[in-house]
């Protein structure tokens, strides 16, 4: 069986907390550091709301893309809460997750949540 080296972080939860002291620590660390040698962070659901809103949350967004993270968010999130402009705006590609999710589910790939 073939190591996986892509990891994919979906981001739910919209602590800010928790958005500093575990998803962009791990996802930065985790390649800068070689754990990964990929690691795609998927914004979702009131995430959206934060990174749109929050000016200390969007320098994070934007210091994870130049540190090679992947950042992207589900449009479906970002158009219901009318936001898709300001998350573009960052850098972050926003597109429908629904189906890929459910590839890296079926696919057994390897996948945080939070």
């Amino acid at each position: 069986m073939t190591e996986k080296t892509h990891l994919y972080l979906l981001w739910t939860n919209d602590n800010k907390m928790t958005a500093e002291k575990m998803v962009f620590m791990y996802t930065v660390n985790a390649l800068t550091q070689g754990w990964w040698e990929e690691v795609t962070l998927i914004i979702w659901g009131a995430t959206a709301k934060l990174a749109a809103e929050d000016k200390q949350i969007q320098k994070m967004i934007q210091d994870a893309i130049e540190k090679g993270v992947h950042v992207t968010a589900c449009k479906a999130c970002t158009d219901q809460l009318e936001v898709t402009p300001i998350i573009e705006a960052l850098g972050v590609e926003v597109i429908y997750w629904g189906v890929p999710l459910t590839d890296l589910l079926k696919n057994n790939e390897t996948l945080l949540t939070i």
